[in-house]
C-alpha cells in the first residue's frame, strides 16, 4: 500500500521547527508494509492544502496529513480538506464532551475557540485522543482518487509530535494493517568507517544484483559510510532472512571496515572490547580537543574502563604532560608520525592504561602547507610498550575534520583492542 505525507504548518517552510514527524511517520508505516512515496510541505493557507491534499488523491488514492487541527486561526486544516471533499463541518457532541472532560483532568475550562476541535467533517471516523485535545479523523471518499483507486483515504493528524505519534500507533496503523497485503517495508544498516564513498562501492561491485530484490543505499556522514539495505513488499520471515543474507554478504565485501549494524556505536564498541580484554583506556587528543574522550564517555558506564584524556592543544603541555621529546616535534613537527607514537605511548604511562589512541592534526581553515594540508591527521594506538601509527587525510569544515579524526582514533584503537589476545 502507497501513501503520501502532507506536513502542514508555516513554520516548517520558514525553518523554525524541524519535520521530525516525517521520518516518524515513514518510519512507522514500512514497518506494516505501507510505503510513503511521497512528502510535501505547505503553509497555514487553505488554497496550499487543499492544492497539496487533492494532487496526492489523485495521484495515490491515500494521504495523512499532519498539523493545523488545533483552536486557533491558522489551524485550518479540517475546512480545506472538508471543501476538498465538498462535506460540511458538523459540531460531533461526543468529540467536545471528550474535550471538555479533558480540561477539566487538568484543571482548565475550554474557551470559545477550542469548540472548532470538536467540528467534524460529515462521514469522518473521529480517532479519540488520549494524549491532546485535537482528535485525529479518518475519511473514506469516492472524490478525487488515484486512477484505478476504488476508494480514496483522508488521514488527518495533530502537529504535535507525542500526540501525533501515539495516534500514528494505536489508531491509524490498526486501521491500514487491515486494508493491507500483509507485506512489510523493513531496512537494515550496515555501518563502515575509514573508506570513502567511492572506494567503497568500487569493492562492494555488482552488490546491487546480488541481493536484488532488495536495495541498497549509500549514506555517507562524518562517522563513515552507512549502507542501508530494504526489503520491499516482502513477507515479514523473507524480509528477515534476505536482509541478513544481503548484511552478511556486505559484511564481507566490505572487510575491515564494517563495525557494526544498526545503530552501532563505534566508541561503545571500543568500551566494549576494553572490558572483554579486561584493559583500561586512555587518549591523548592534540586537534581534537577532548572529543575522542566525549565519544567515550557519552556512553553510560565507560568509567569501568576509560581512564581518561590529556587534552595536549600546545606543544609545551605534550612535552610537560605526555613525555615528547622536544626535538622531535623540532625535527619533525606536531603533526607527524614521531609525535603521535610519542603521544600515545606518554598517555600509555602518564595514565597508567593498557592501551591508548593518540590524534594531531590540522583541521584547519588555516594552518595548512603544501607538505601537510588542512586535514592531514595523525593517529597512533599503544599497548604493551609498543605504537603503530597511521596518516588519514579527512575532508570537510573544521568542525567536520575534527569529527572525522575522532571517529578516525575510535577505529584505529579497536583495531589495536581486537589484535590483542
Amino acid at each position: 500500500m502507497d501513501i503520501e505525507l502532507v506536513t502542514i504548518g508555516t513554520e516548517l517552510l520558514l525553518g523554525y521547527t524541524l519535520d521530525s514527524n516525517g521520518a516518524e511517520i515513514a518510519r512507522a508505516l514500512a514497518e506494516h508494509g505501507i510505503r510513503v512515496v511521497r512528502r510535501t510541505s505547505v503553509g497555514d493557507n487553505g488554497g496550499e492544502i487543499r492544492a497539496a491534499v487533492g494532487e496526492a488523491l489523485r495521484r495515490t488514492g491515500g494521504v495523512l496529513t499532519t498539523g493545523g487541527l488545533g483552536p486557533t486561526r491558522d489551524d485550518i486544516s479540517k475546512r480545506a480538506v472538508a471543501e476538498l471533499l465538498g462535506v460540511p463541518l458538523l459540531f460531533d457532541a461526543a468529540v467536545w464532551e471528550a474535550l471538555v472532560a479533558r480540561f477539566a483532568t487538568l484543571g482548565r475550562v475550554p474557551v470559545p475557540s477550542n469548540r472548532v476541535q470538536a467540528e467534524v467533517p460529515r462521514g469522518a471516523t473521529v480517532l479519540p485522543n488520549r494524549w491532546g485535545t485535537a482528535p485525529g479523523l479518518w475519511l473514506e471518499t469516492t472524490r478525487l482518487t488515484a486512477p484505478g483507486a476504488s476508494r480514496g483515504l483522508v488521514i488527518m493528524l495533530p502537529g504535535v509530535p507525542r500526540e501525533m505519534k501515539n495516534l500514528l500507533q494505536h489508531e491509524v496503523i490498526p486501521r491500514l494493517v487491515a486494508l493491507g497485503s500483509g507485506t512489510v517495508v523493513r531496512s537494515l544498516m550496515v555501518r563502515t568507517t575509514g573508506i570513502p564513498e567511492s572506494t567503497l562501492a568500487e569493492r562492494l561491485g555488482e552488490i546491487e544484483a546480488a541481493i536484488a530484490p532488495l536495495t541498497l543505499a549509500y549514506l555517507p556522514g562524518e562517522d563513515g559510510v552507512d549502507l542501508r539495505v530494504t526489503a520491499w513488499a516482502l513477507s515479514p520471515a523473507e524480509a528477515v532472512t534476505r536482509l541478513r543474507a544481503a548484511a552478511d554478504l556486505l559484511r564481507e565485501r566490505g572487510g575491515e571496515h564494517v563495525y557494526g549494524e544498526g545503530d552501532a556505536d563505534l566508541a561503545a564498541l571500543v568500551l566494549d572490547a576494553a572490558r572483554t580484554r579486561g584493559f583500561r583506556i586512555g587518549a591523548a587528543e592534540s586537534c581534537t580537543g577532548g572529543l575522542v574522550g566525549k565519544r567515550l564517555t557519552d556512553t553510560a558506564g565507560s568509567s569501568d574502563v576509560f581512564v581518561g584524556a590529556v587534552v595536549a592543544y600546545d606543544n609545551t603541555l605534550k612535552i610537560a604532560l605526555l613525555d615528547v621529546a622536544p626535538e622531535l616535534i623540532e625535527r619533525h613537527g606536531a603533526v607527524s608520525e614521531d609525535v603521535a607514537k610519542a603521544m600515545a605511548l606518554g598517555a600509555l604511562a602518564r595514565l597508567g592504561v593498557d592501551a591508548a589512541v593518540s590524534v594531531t592534526g590540522i583541521a584547519g581553515p588555516g594552518g595548512g602547507s603544501p607538505e601537510k594540508p588542512v586535514g592531514t591527521i595523525w593517529l597512533a594506538a599503544a599497548s604493551r610498550g609498543e605504537a603503530t601509527a597511521r596518516r588519514v587525510m579527512l575532508p570537510g569544515s573544521r568542525g567536520e575534520i575534527r569529527a572525522r579524526a575522532a571517529q578516525a582514533a575510535l577505529f584505529l584503537l579497536l583495531r589495536r583492542l581486537r589484535s590483542e589476545s
